[in-house]
Order: C-alpha cells, then structure tokens, then sequence
C-alpha cells in the first residue's frame, strides 16, 4: 500500500522555499550596495574570465535598485532583465499558487520560444558588448 506523500512532497514546498530564498536575499541585498566593493557578493563568472558581460551581469545591482525605487538607474543595469522581471513574477506567482492549491505546475515554452529567448539573449549580449 503506497503512504500519501508527506509534507515535504507537498506541491507548495518549492514555491515557497523559492519566494523565502529571494526574499532573504532581498534583504540582504537592499543593505548591501553591489555598486560599491566591499561585499560578500560574488562576481560573475563570465566577466571575471573574459572582461565581457554575460546576458544576466547588472542583475544584482537592477535588484538593488528596484528595492531602492530607482527605476531608471535599473533599466541602465540590465534592460533585457528588467523587461523580463513582470513575466518571471507572473510565473512564480503561477507556480506558488498552484502550489498552494495542492496542484504541481510548471513552466512550459515551446522550442520556438526557448529559442526567441536564447536569440535575444545572444544579440543583447553582443550589443551591450560592443563600446
């Protein structure tokens, strides 16, 4: 006879662990400025190894500057991240309440649309790359 899952199984356990980590991460990061060093924050891997910015550098300092209400600073940070943050909420609102329903939910893109996402990402990159 199979046991009914346990709380840890529960659809809304991810969800939640998700929006608890961004949280407390917002927390931290709202005391913490990335425009200044000094920080635990670490440096991304891409830039550090080429000198160039990958398609999320700026994502950390875009967070502290929403938290701070600097729109316009944000957008400056990372354009193609600040367009996609309402879509990334709607879906971990999604996911959370779904989750919260009992039910499992998940993200799904057709492959036309990974690859738009991907394109866009590599021609943002090599834009904002070029000085």
């Amino acid at each position: 006879m199979r046991r009914p899952p346990g709380p840890r199984h529960h659809p809304a356990v991810a969800p939640l662990a998700t929006l608890a980590a961004g949280l407390a991460a917002a927390v931290y990061l709202y005391g913490t400025d990335p425009h200044q060093s000094g920080h635990w924050l670490p440096r991304c891997p891409f830039n550090w190894l080429t000198g160039q910015l990958c398609p999320a550098c700026g994502g950390t300092r875009l967070v502290y500057d929403l938290l701070h209400r600097e729109f316009v600073r944000a957008f400056h940070e990372n354009a193609l991240l600040f367009v996609l943050l309402p879509f990334a909420g709607w879906a971990l609102a999604r996911w959370l309440l779904a989750g919260l329903r009992g039910r499992r939910w998940r993200l799904v893109l057709s492959a036309r649309t990974q690859y738009a996402l991907l394109g866009t990402a590599l021609v943002f990159t090599v834009v904002r790359n070029l000085h």
